[in-house]
């Protein structure tokens, strides 16, 4: 897929302010500091278009980006930095919720993994609360450049046989890196695919 246009829509702090749902779109979450925004504008070519911040946890709002004027990118807010308050927690988490369970025009939700670490609590969390909910997901695990070839391949490896533990079968899994631009015409060709399949029971 070729990105020739790619520009920023709207911020909104509810789904229920969201724009309306004429196209279909394509949600990028993960833990604070996973390297969204870099991803974001790494994906589309465009290396301003996402706001990126050496400090966790600034996306606060729900932040649309308009694709080829056929499909949008939303960036949601991070989970799991603690220094933030309990009541800012909180919000995050009914926005974040909100929008995933209750906005139909949600074709995917990308679930971004710094590749460096050991599986994490909370995003095993999030992922078990994915499948109870039944929402449609695939994982990209970033910053691959950070690793070896071969460390790389471990890590996703040991992700992989965690969640074998539990899941019959696994999500599409992606790997990537902002820097070297891996993973990028991957994610781009399965977005392609699931936006034809779209168009075909439409």
């Amino acid at each position: 897929m070729d990105i020739n246009k790619a520009v920023f829509e709207v911020s909104k702090p509810d789904v229920a302010q969201c724009p309306e749902g004429s196209y279909p779109e394509y949600a990028f979450i993960g833990r604070s500091n996973v390297g969204k925004s870099s991803l974001i504008n790494m994906l589309t070519g465009r290396k301003g278009l996402a706001m990126t911040s050496a400090t966790p946890g600034k996306t606060m709002l729900i932040n649309y980006f308009k694709i080829n004027d056929s499909w949008r990118i939303v960036d949601l807010p991070g989970y799991g930095y603690a220094q933030r308050g309990k009541a800012d927690r909180l919000r995050l988490e009914k926005m974040i919720r909100g929008y995933i369970l209750n906005r139909e025009s949600l074709s995917l939700l990308f679930l971004l993994i710094d590749v460096r670490h050991a599986p994490q609590r909370n995003d095993l969390d999030f992922i078990q609360w994915l499948g109870e909910n039944q929402v449609p997901f695939a994982i990209i695990f970033t910053k691959l450049d950070k690793l070896s070839p071969v460390a790389g391949k471990k890590s996703i490896a040991a992700y992989k046989e965690k969640l074998a533990e539990s899941w019959e079968e696994l999500p599409p899994i992606f790997a990537s890196s902002s820097t070297d631009r891996r993973g990028r015409i991957e994610i781009l060709n399965y977005i392609e695919e699931l936006n034809n399949q779209l168009t075909q029971t439409t």
